[in-house]
């Protein structure tokens, strides 16, 4: 997850010289949607998709480590504030750049990963109970 985040030159992590950021939010999202038949929809898909599916793993694997992380609300501030923080450093190391719609999908993919976690969790449970 980190080598796509920052250093994949395939997908543009290549160091800049200017600082690049979009900070109005669905700008790029619909964007890339409007502009799909140009782009690929490969790109589009590796953009969009990729970005939701990468903060997957994190909304599985934390509340899995931390118990004091199982709440929904903190889920999304966490994957929130990961993702802010991820996008900061693309923004100042100009690795990437700094995009709010990435925030959103990113954070999305957290939710995500957290509702697999408490849908194992439930599966988990009910088979304990059968085993009884």
């Amino acid at each position: 997850m980190v080598y796509y985040l920052f250093f994949s030159e395939q997908l543009g992590r290549v160091p800049r010289d200017s600082y690049q950021y979009n900070l109005k939010p669905l700008a790029e999202i619909n964007r890339y949607l409007k502009y799909i038949d140009k782009l690929g929809y490969f790109s589009v898909l590796l953009n969009l998709v990729g970005n939701v599916i990468c903060f997957i793993p994190f909304g599985f694997v934390i509340p899995v480590l931390a118990i004091r992380c199982r709440g929904l609300g903190k889920m999304l501030l966490l994957s929130f504030m990961a993702s802010l923080l991820v996008e900061t450093i693309q923004l100042f190391s100009k690795l990437g750049s700094f995009d709010v719609d990435d925030i959103l999908l990113n954070t999305l993919g957290g939710l995500i990963g957290y509702l697999l976690f408490r849908l194992g969790n439930a599966l988990l449970h009910i088979r304990h109970k059968k085993k009884k």
